[in-house]
């Protein structure tokens, strides 16, 4: 009798685990049927437009760096609110004044530049290049989006998706030299101007960049979806055909 027990009870667990070899596969492919090529590739579309239009606003905007010195126990003169100062990545506005335009990195004025403050006119030039590239490469990204969801082809939403993370690569290297050029610019203005005119005083990054580097991870979020779709479109191929 114990024998017979013993074995009923092998004979129950082998089917319970076989029972759990049959349903995992089974939930899995339920998982992967439920998600839509076109859910997804919609889902990466509205991403990449959220991407663009955050990238767009904070390329045009002035709050990339702030400086407020209504804190400081600095005496600045009766007019120390036109010291408080934002920008951006073409100009300045300080206090209640008109915005002034940054030096061209790539006009004439650049060559009265002292040499001790050329690297800061390289660091200009590279992220004025790299973020208006990669708002270009945006559009370009969510035409071939568009096609390739149309046209559900995998080389085409593999290339989307490979597309979208070389942009937010771009976006991340602007974004990270501008972050290195303003602690630089701030790095040679305390050594002009001391380190008292500075105490107590507000200096940091500001909302645009924020956008900026939202943008980036939407970015990088819609490529991934676009190879995820690229995923789902060759596990449809496979079950096509295999039922051929």
């Amino acid at each position: 009798m114990r024998t017979e027990n013993v074995k009923r009870t092998g004979k129950c667990r082998k089917e319970r685990i076989q029972r759990n070899k049959i349903t995992l596969p089974g939930t899995m492919s339920d998982i992967w049927n439920k998600m839509s090529v076109g859910t997804v590739c919609v889902t990466a579309g509205l991403t990449g437009l959220l991407s663009f239009v955050f990238l767009a606003v904070a390329i045009g905007t002035d709050y990339w760096y702030i400086i407020d010195v209504s804190n400081s126990r600095y005496y600045y003169g009766e007019h120390w609110e036109d010291l408080n100062s934002h920008s951006g990545l073409w100009r300045i506005c300080e206090g209640k004044n008109a915005c002034i335009a940054l030096i061209d990195p790539f006009g004439e004025e650049s060559k009265s530049v002292p040499e001790s403050q050329r690297h800061l006119l390289f660091m200009q030039k590279v992220f004025v290049i790299l973020l208006p590239l990669s708002l270009v490469l945006l559009v370009l990204g969510g035409i071939c989006g568009l096609v390739s969801s149309l046209a559900n082809g995998l080389y085409m939403l593999l290339f989307t998706g490979s597309y979208f993370l070389l942009g937010g690569a771009l976006t991340l290297a602007g974004i990270s030299v501008y972050i290195a050029y303003s602690k630089a610019a701030f790095a040679i203005a305390m050594c002009l101007y001391g380190h008292e005119l500075f105490n107590n005083v507000y200096i940091g990054f500001s909302w645009s960049l924020g956008l900026a580097c939202l943008s980036c991870v939407l970015e990088v979020i819609a490529g991934s979806l676009f190879l995820l779709a690229a995923k789902l479109t060759a596990v449809q191929h496979l079950q096509q055909s295999a039922t051929i």
